[in-house]
């Protein structure tokens, strides 16, 4: 069985654009990525005062000794939502969770990372995490999206790291990726494909820096890569932007089985307006190097 935790918000809002501070975080289950059955939500928003009674933003769940630990991202009303935290929550099942004592147990180090600075960015950026367990140094990571603290201010996009021993205490790290770039590199995940490792991230065109588009041209909307050997980012989305399912955004690698890898994202239209859907699952094709998705009329 497949799990989906998923940021939503009601669509009498009218304008998607504002989802951001209206969110929580949906569970869904499938069998075969397609079929989804929507359960009871998996987090809300805290009582007033609490440093997440704005919105919570999904990140990532990860199984150890016999339960489930998710971080996600919280915003409090008295910041009017302008900075980031992490938090912890923990369930026994995948249905029922608590959120931990110690929260938040992640916040960004100005030594590594870009603190809030309105004249800089539109709010100080540390979401998105995503959770892995590398056994050679028995220890659990977060990948998360981040700026740092120097440079063009359009290029400081990076994936910023941190390190723990329990998932409660936290180490933060310098970030992975280089700035120069994006603007800003938002959900990344890790993942490894033919022995390469790869993060994938997403970003709008806008937030394409000019060093980038003077080099490659426009920016566009979608899912990209970067080469955790080498660094770089890939100069294309993994699925194209003018496809006949729109632009597809924060999209993820799932495995449907023993090395059968699909591609899954939100959706918006051709005009870039979010829908609120997310796709079927699309064939993962290897490229020199990468992969892309595509469906069968593309």
């Amino acid at each position: 069985m497949h799990h989906a935790f998923y940021l939503q918000a009601p669509r009498s809002l009218g304008d998607p654009e504002l989802r951001h501070h209206n969110a929580s975080i949906g569970h869904a289950v499938s069998a075969d990525l397609r079929s989804w059955t929507v359960l009871a939500d998996a987090l809300r928003p805290g009582p007033p005062g609490s440093w997440d009674d704005l919105a919570t933003w999904t990140g990532s769940v990860i199984e150890h000794d016999g339960r489930w630990y998710m971080l996600y991202t919280g915003i409090s009303r008295a910041e009017d939502g302008l900075i980031q935290r992490i938090g912890l929550a923990v369930s026994r099942d995948l249905l029922t969770w608590r959120k931990h004592p110690a929260n938040p147990v992640l916040e960004a180090d100005a030594r590594w990372y870009e603190l809030l600075d309105l004249t800089s960015w539109r709010d100080q950026s540390w979401r998105d995490p995503w959770l892995y367990h590398d056994p050679g140094d028995r220890a659990f990571h977060a990948l998360i999206t981040a700026r740092a603290p120097a440079g063009a201010t359009d290029g400081r996009g990076v994936v910023g790291h941190a390190r723990s021993p329990d998932l409660v205490h936290w180490q933060v790290l310098p970030p992975v990726t280089a700035p120069g770039e994006f603007a800003q590199v938002e959900v990344p995940q890790l993942v490894q494909l033919d022995g390469h490792r790869h993060i994938l991230f997403s970003a709008h065109a806008e937030d394409h820096s000019r060093q980038r588009r003077d080099r490659l041209g426009p920016g566009q909307d979608g899912t990209f890569t970067f080469s955790a050997d080498r660094r770089h980012a890939s100069a294309a989305p993994i699925y194209p932007g003018d496809g006949p399912l729109g632009t597809l955004y924060a999209g993820k690698l799932v495995q449907a089985g023993p090395g059968d890898w699909k591609f899954l994202a939100s959706r918006a239209d051709h005009n870039g307006t979010y829908l609120g859907e997310l796709t079927d699952p699309l064939p993962v094709f290897r490229t020199n190097g990468g992969f892309s998705a595509r469906t069968a009329s593309t």
